[in-house]
């Protein structure tokens, strides 16, 4: 299977817009040191979003089977890179809010098995990123339960 973007520049800097076959469109700009103006999401941002909308859409299929009733879910991405050129990510954690009744054990598993397993751009990545999830569960009527994960 084929993808395809076309990736359109729409200033004179480092401002671009990228749209996908079905008429979708980001927006992308650099840092201002290379003359961005905060135009849109820069590359490295984009890829904390990729690799967290993929784990983010394969824990709601994940619970969906599992009969978990799954009200909200949010993701807070964080990456670390060193200093230098290129500057890769060499760890990101994935942080997922997840509300509803649900079960610690199968929420667990979903998010392990929607990490480390199913999601494509988290299998691009690994080797080369540690990938890690925490998670917490806000059940209605109760305190939050933070658990860290894999």
């Amino acid at each position: 299977m084929q993808m395809r973007i076309e990736l359109h520049r729409r200033n004179g800097a480092v401002h671009f817009e990228a749209l996908n076959g079905e008429g979708n469109s980001v927006a992308i700009d650099g840092s201002p040191a290379i003359g961005g103006e905060g135009l849109g999401f820069r590359p490295m941002q984009l890829a904390l979003t990729a690799l967290a909308s993929c784990a983010s859409m394969d824990v709601v299929s994940i619970l969906a089977k599992q009969r978990q009733p799954l009200e909200d879910l949010r993701v807070t991405a964080t990456g670390d890179r060193p200093p230098g050129e290129p500057s890769p990510f060499s760890t990101v954690n994935l942080h997922f809010d997840l509300h509803g009744d649900l079960g610690e054990d199968a929420v667990r598993k979903a998010l392990d098995l929607a990490v480390h397993k199913y999601c494509s751009v988290g299998a691009m990545l690994r080797g080369n990123v540690e990938i890690t999830w925490t998670m917490t569960i806000h059940r209605t009527g109760s305190q939050p339960h933070r658990q860290n994960g894999g």
